[in-house]
């Protein structure tokens, strides 16, 4: 066996591992799918968001609460005031710009509070970094993907 055929074996390894490491309709380079959220002050699980595109815009939306938590975002105001956090839209209006997702808002239901929002992956895409910003103030956390 040549050199030339071990690299490329070796390389089809790498690609069928990586493959199977994502979730079925997950590319390690979009951020489409779902991602397991935390709870920004204690780091324990609080939720699974789904991130949809539509024309060109990113949507993630709660699917599944992981903790006994509020199940309600009893801190927000207008139309989401106590209203389910399950279905809720929780980031809205991403786009891609230049290879990062940004533009859009990203709304904190614990505080009902919203800030300015931009995505990155990271880890072969397997964790996207979230930040979300206000004037000079933001802050980032890290969601892990769900298969």
């Amino acid at each position: 066996m040549t050199i030339r055929h071990r690299t490329r074996i070796i390389g089809l390894a790498l690609l069928m591992a990586t493959a199977l490491a994502l979730p079925a309709g997950a590319s390690a380079d979009s951020p489409l799918g779902k991602w397991r959220t935390f709870d920004p002050d204690t780091g324990a699980p609080k939720t699974v968001v789904e991130v949809t595109e539509t024309d060109g815009t990113l949507t993630g939306t709660i699917v599944e609460l992981l903790d006994d938590g509020e199940t309600t975002c009893s801190q927000c105001e207008g139309d989401r005031k106590n209203q389910p956090l399950l279905g809720m839209p929780v980031l809205w209006g991403l786009t891609n710009k230049g290879g990062e997702w940004s533009g859009g808002t990203i709304l904190r239901p614990a505080n009902g509070k919203t800030a300015n929002a931009s995505l990155e992956l990271t880890d072969g895409g397997t964790k996207l970094e979230v930040t979300g910003s206000k004037g000079i103030m933001s802050r980032s956390q890290t969601w892990e993907r769900v298969e």
